[in-house]
């Protein structure tokens, strides 16, 4: 795994040992950025943005985006192994001061509304098999911690039909092998 692109491009990214985590696919990464940046049924602009990154793993989407130029972004993740590389990939690029690390289950254990901050991007790559998105992207609309042009991208199963809320808007949905990327705002 490696940063594709920006200050850092070609950078390699430590990946778990382990089966339990799946990383997020240089590939797929790549079209996610291309989409945020070329296309024309998005207006954002990476540049100094504030993003949250959950179900952040060893940081791929997050490191990216600060590669290309976003002012700071927010990692939470729970998994204590992940966490560690995590913490890791993000010494070895200098990226400290640019970054925060909530090891909490979002899921559970963590109030959106007291991180007390606006992002103007959050990015969603919860486990395939995880079925709690519909609570989680409530939580997110109710804590309005998205600015008002602020994007959600949520990676989710090809094969998965979920329901998401009638509050959130899907502006772009793109499939990529056994990935299903949603870009989206709320209505």
């Amino acid at each position: 795994m490696r940063i594709i692109s920006g200050q850092y491009k070609g950078k390699r990214i430590l990946e778990p040992l382990d089966k339990n985590t799946r990383p997020l696919k240089d590939l797929t990464k790549e079209s996610i950025f291309n989409i945020i940046e070329h296309s024309n049924k998005l207006s954002f602009n990476l540049s100094n943005s504030n993003i949250l990154d959950l179900f952040s793993g060893v940081g791929s989407f997050g490191l990216e985006a600060l590669s290309r130029n976003a002012n700071f972004v927010t990692f939470v993740e729970n998994y204590l192994s992940v966490v560690q590389i995590l913490k890791k990939n993000i010494q070895n690029l200098n990226l400290v001061q640019k970054t925060k690390v909530i090891e909490k289950d979002i899921l559970s254990n963590l109030n959106l509304a007291e991180l007390n901050q606006k992002y103007d991007l959050v990015f969603i790559d919860p486990p395939f098999k995880e079925k709690k998105i519909k609570h989680l992207i409530l939580n997110i609309y109710k804590s309005e911690i998205l600015s008002s042009s602020g994007i959600i991208i949520i990676h989710r199963n090809s094969k998965w039909n979920d329901v998401f809320p009638k509050e959130l808007n899907i502006l772009e949905k793109k499939t990529y092998g056994v990935s299903q990327i949603f870009f989206c705002n709320f209505v």
